[in-house]
């Protein structure tokens, strides 16, 4: 049994619009310790699919449907009182903009302390005396002093850490990882990776990690879910989606990487390959697959029937009427 399974998950936003079909009938399992990347463009789903694992979708105007199962249960099930324990404790998150998630008039310290004594009933000061510690363990220069820090105090890679800090302070089973380097320079995303890469080998907890950012998917996931107009596309171990991606919009997004190592002469010549047309809209039901309108490929087929994810091949999934089955002989 996967440790989260996701089955046919569905979470749809009711506005004086119409309704926005957010996520659409997505599946995927992340097994005990394994790294799985959530990629697409913005707006895919891929942030609301992890709000929806975490219960911090409001319902209404949200309307969730299908399976979300963690170590076997179906958290859509769960009354509020059981979903507060299990974030921040099994499931920890680190949110998108570490300056708007931490509080800006409360101490670092206290913030990362308040998980410690809501889930493992630590007292003030050993709350604080365990903050030193991960702060510690996140890289954070003198520690002792940070905890009495307000987040404006900080640069933006160290308001990071302290996010990996609150979502680490229980050491979850699950960690949730949106956008975990967005908006930092090199050399902090760097440091960034490393250290969960360094803390989820001493945890043996499992990430789902979002991001748009193929380069840290390369460095990063074991497998990769590939995420178009709330809707999964492809789904495939990292290797093989590098190396054979069978969707088209998988192979725009790895065509509009931006090469190293070509001469200035050339790249002046050549322009960055891009994926041409707009997504379509989320509040009008998709008729046929949702990519047709971009795809150089598509047919009067895709533009009529939605085509069912399948695999393609040895565990690699793909949602393309033209796909091709590569099965070992």
């Amino acid at each position: 049994m996967a440790l989260l399974e996701i089955d046919r998950l569905q979470t749809h936003f009711g506005t004086p619009d119409g309704v926005v079909r957010a996520v659409e009938g997505v599946s995927f399992n992340i097994e005990e310790g394994e790294t799985v990347a959530v990629v697409g463009e913005s707006g895919c789903g891929k942030s609301v699919t992890a709000m929806s694992i975490l219960g911090l979708v409001p319902q209404p105007p949200a309307r969730i449907a299908g399976a979300i199962r963690f170590a076997g249960r179906n958290l859509l099930d769960l009354p509020e009182s059981e979903m507060r324990k299990l974030r921040g404790n099994d499931i920890g998150m680190i949110f998108q903009e570490p300056m708007s998630s931490l509080n800006p008039v409360l101490m670092v310290g206290r913030q990362i302390g308040e998980t410690l004594r809501l889930h493992q009933r630590l007292s003030r000061r050993a709350a604080e005396s365990r903050a030193i510690e991960l702060l510690d363990l996140v890289g954070i220069p003198e520690a002792r002093r940070r905890v009495r820090e307000y987040p404006y105090q900080l640069s933006g890679g160290m308001r990071q850490r302290v996010m990996i800090a609150i979502a680490l302070a229980c050491n979850p089973r699950l960690l949730i990882a949106d956008e975990p380097t967005t908006a930092l320079d090199v050399t902090i995303q760097a440091q960034i990776l490393d250290l969960m890469r360094d803390l989820k080998h001493r945890l043996g907890s499992a990430i789902m990690l979002i991001t748009h950012d193929l380069g840290v998917v390369a460095e990063m996931a074991e497998r990769v879910v590939v995420m178009y107009a709330g809707r999964k596309v492809e789904e495939a171990a990292a290797g093989d989606i590098f190396a054979n991606p069978q969707h088209p919009y998988t192979r725009g997004l790895l065509g509009a990487v931006p090469k190293l190592g070509c001469s200035l002469e050339h790249s002046e010549r050549s322009t960055l390959a891009e994926i041409p047309g707009l997504v379509p809209s989320l509040r009008k039901p998709i008729v046929g697959c949702a990519f047709a309108g971009r795809c150089p490929k598509a047919t009067q087929l895709c533009r009529e029937l939605a085509p069912a994810v399948e695999e393609k091949a040895p565990h690699h999934q793909v949602a393309c009427h033209f796909a091709e089955r590569k099965f070992p002989t």
